[in-house]
C-alpha cells in the first residue's frame, strides 16, 4: 500500500484536480500509515462526489420533520408501491456471511478487537459510530488497529497484568460500522469545509483493506447506520459502486446490513433492501436508537409520549411491530433479519445478580430466534456463549430465511406508543446515564458501564430525548407534573450523589461539562437532532 508522510494543514492534490484536502487533526504515531496521499486522495475523491447529494438529503429530513410537526404521520410510500410488490431478493451472501447467529459489538480500541475477534462470536462489528467517542486519536488509532487485525498482526498488553492477547486461529467475520450520514469530521477539510464523517471512515478502512479481505476469501463488510430514507440507501449504494471501481473489485464485492433504527427507515425496509439488493447483507433491528428516533420524529405530539424506557421493551407497541415487520421483510427478500441488542454485563462479584442479567439474556434470545431472527447481538463476551446456546437450540441451520409469512404489519401498528408509566426514578435513571455518558464521551470512551448495562451514544439519546418530551408536554410523573425547576431541582440531587459517589474521579473529569450539554439538550426549548453534534464542538476544541 502507497505510504509517505502525512499532510497536515496541508494541501493534497487529489486524481480529480483542481481542489483541496487539509488534514487540521495533529499528527500521531499511526497517521503516516493511515493518512497516506492515496488514502486521502480516495476519500476526497468519495467527498468531492457524493457530499452534495448528502447535504440534500438531510435537507430533506429537516423539510420532512417540518411536516411532522404539523401533524402528518409517515406511512408506507405509494409512489414505491411495484417495489414493495415485486417478487424479487437480493444477491446471494458470501460464505462467511450465512450464518450470524451470535454477533458482538464495540469500539475500535486495541483491546476490544482482540477479545470480540476471540469471544466465540460469528461476527465482529468494529463500530466507529454510537460504541466510540470521535476524538482523532480513537478515528486515527482505530483505522490503524483494524488494519493491524486483517494483517493478523494485533495484539494487546495489559499494563495492570502484564497478559498479553493475541488473535486465535478462528476469529469472527469483521464487519465495521462508519458514522452515519447526518455527522461530520471536521478535522479534515475539502476545499474549506468539513467531509462527511462517514466517508471518512468508510473510504480509509476500504482503501486499506478490501483488497487484503478478499484475498483472504472474505470481503469488506459493514453495517449502515441511522438512515431514514430508501434515497439514502441509494446513495450508499453508489458510494460502494465508485469505491470498487476505483480499486478495481467487482460490483457486489461489499456486502452491507442496514440498521432499522429510525421511525422512517421502519415503513421503508422494502425500498432499502432493494436499492442495495447488489450489496445488502439484511436488515438489524437498532432498537435503542429505535425508540430514540420515535420520541424525535413524533416528539411534538402529546399522544406519543413514550414510557419510562425500561418498560419500552420489545414485547410492546411500535417495537414489537417493526421486529415482526423486518424480520417478514428480509425473509420474503432472501437475506438475513438481525435481532437487537443484550446490553447486560455479566457481574461476577455478585452472583444472584448475574443470574438475573443473564436470564433476562435467554428471554430475549429466545423470544427473537422463536419469532424468525437469524442471529442476535451482545455487548460483552461473556454473553456470546449463553446466546449461542438459545440460537443453537432452536436454530439448528445456519439462519432461518426460510421461514416467511404473510403477516400483514399495519400503520397504525408501527405508531402504537406502548402502555405503561412515567416516574420520577426513571427521570433520575435517565439524568444519571446521560450525564455520565456524556462525561465519559467527552473523555474519548464511547463504550460505558452504567448500572449494569453497557451505554453508548444510543441510551443517553433516550435519556435526553425522554427529559425533553416530558417537559415539553408536561407529563405527571408519580401524579406530579414535570415542570423545568423540577427537573432542576432533580439534576442538582443526581449531580450531588455523583459527586459523593464518584469522589476524585468526580473532581478529575468533565462532569461540570456534560451536565452543562445534558441540560441544554434535554431542556431547551429547541430540539438537538443529536447530542453528539453539539459535543463533538468540545472534542474538536479539545483535539
Amino acid at each position: 500500500m502507497t505510504s509517505g508522510p502525512v499532510l497536515t494543514s496541508n494541501q493534497a492534490d487529489t486524481p480529480s484536480g483542481g481542489s483541496s484536502l487539509r488534514v487540521l487533526g495533529p499528527h500521531l504515531p499511526h497517521s503516516d500509515t493511515v493518512l497516506t496521499p492515496a488514502a486521502l486522495a480516495f476519500v476526497a475523491d468519495l467527498a468531492r462526489t457524493f457530499a452534495p447529494r448528502r447535504d440534500a438529503l438531510l435537507e430533506r429530513r429537516r423539510e420532512v420533520q417540518a411536516r411532522l410537526d404539523q401533524g402528518w404521520r409517515f406511512d408506507f410510500l405509494a409512489e414505491t408501491r411495484d417495489v414493495r410488490a415485486a417478487d424479487w431478493t437480493v444477491a446471494p451472501l458470501p460464505d462467511d456471511l450465512l450464518d450470524r447467529r451470535v454477533e458482538i459489538t464495540g469500539p475500535v480500541d486495541r483491546k476490544m478487537i482482540v477479545n470480540a475477534l476471540n469471544s466465540g462470536a460469528n461476527v465482529f462489528m468494529a463500530d466507529f459510530e454510537d460504541a466510540t467517542s470521535p476524538t482523532w486519536e480513537n478515528l486515527v488509532d482505530g483505522q490503524n488497529n483494524l488494519r493491524d487485525a486483517i494483517a493478523r498482526t494485533i495484539d494487546f498488553t495489559d499494563k495492570a497484568t502484564g497478559k498479553r492477547y493475541a488473535l486465535a486461529e478462528k476469529t469472527a467475520t469483521l464487519l465495521v460500522r462508519p458514522r452515519g450520514w447526518h455527522l461530520l469530521e471536521r478535522h479534515v477539510e475539502l476545499d474549506g469545509e468539513p467531509i462527511p464523517a462517514g466517508l471518512f471512515d468508510f473510504g480509509l478502512y476500504f482503501f486499506h483493506n478490501a483488497r487484503a479481505l478478499v484475498d483472504r476469501g472474505s470481503g469488506p463488510y459493514f453495517y449502515l447506520p441511522k438512515m431514514e430514507s430508501h434515497l439514502e440507501a441509494r446513495l450508499w449504494n453508489d458510494v460502494f459502486l465508485q469505491a470498487q471501481r476505483a480499486l478495481d473489485l467487482p460490483a457486489g464485492t461489499i456486502k452491507a446490513t442496514v440498521l432499522i433504527e429510525t421511525l422512517p427507515a421502519a415503513f421503508e425496509m422494502d425500498e432499502i433492501l432493494y436499492e442495495l439488493r447488489e450489496h445488502s447483507s439484511g436488515l438489524n433491528c437498532g432498537r435503542w436508537d429505535y425508540i430514540f428516533s420515535f420520541i424525535k420524529k413524533l416528539r411534538n405530539d402529546p399522544a406519543c409520549l413514550v414510557p419510562d424506557r425500561a418498560q419500552v421493551t420489545m414485547d410492546k407497541g411500535f417495537l414489537n411491530a417493526y421486529s415482526r415487520l423486518l424480520i417478514q421483510t428480509c425473509h420474503r427478500r432472501g437475506v438475513h433479519a438481525m435481532g437487537g441488542m443484550a446490553a447486560q454485563i455479566p457481574n461476577k462479584a455478585d452472583p444472584e445478580a448475574n443470574r438475573l442479567a443473564f436470564d433476562k439474556v435467554r428471554a430475549d434470545k429466545l423470544r427473537e430466534v422463536t419469532a424468525g431472527h437469524d442471529g442476535t447481538w451482545v455487548a460483552h463476551p461473556g454473553l456470546v456463549a449463553v446466546a449461542r446456546e438459545i440460537f443453537d437450540q432452536h436454530m439448528p441451520g445456519p439462519n432461518q430465511l426460510a421461514k416467511v409469512t404473510d403477516e400483514r404489519v399495519t400503520r397504525e401498528e408501527l405508531l402504537a406508543v406502548p402502555e405503561g408509566t412515567t416516574t420520577e426514578a426513571g427521570l433520575r435513571h435517565n439524568i444519571k446515564v446521560g450525564v455520565q455518558y456524556l462525561e465519559a464521551w467527552l473523555r474519548g470512551l464511547g463504550c460505558v458501564p452504567l448500572y449494569g448495562l453497557m451505554e453508548d451514544a444510543a441510551t443517553a439519546e433516550i435519556s435526553r430525548a425522554q427529559i425533553w418530551q416530558q417537559l415539553r408536554h408536561g407529563a405527571m410523573l408519580d401524579g406530579a407534573q414535570l415542570t423545568h425547576e423540577r427537573f432542576e431541582r432533580v439534576l442538582d440531587e443526581e449531580m450531588d450523589k455523583l459527586r459523593a459517589d464518584l469522589g476524585d474521579r468526580h473532581e478529575n473529569g468533565r462532569f461540570a461539562e456534560a451536565r452543562s450539554l445534558f441540560e441544554q439538550v434535554a431542556g431547551n426549548p429547541a430540539f438537538e437532532d443529536f447530542l453528539t453534534v453539539p459535543a463533538y464542538e468540545r472534542i474538536v476544541i479539545r483535539d
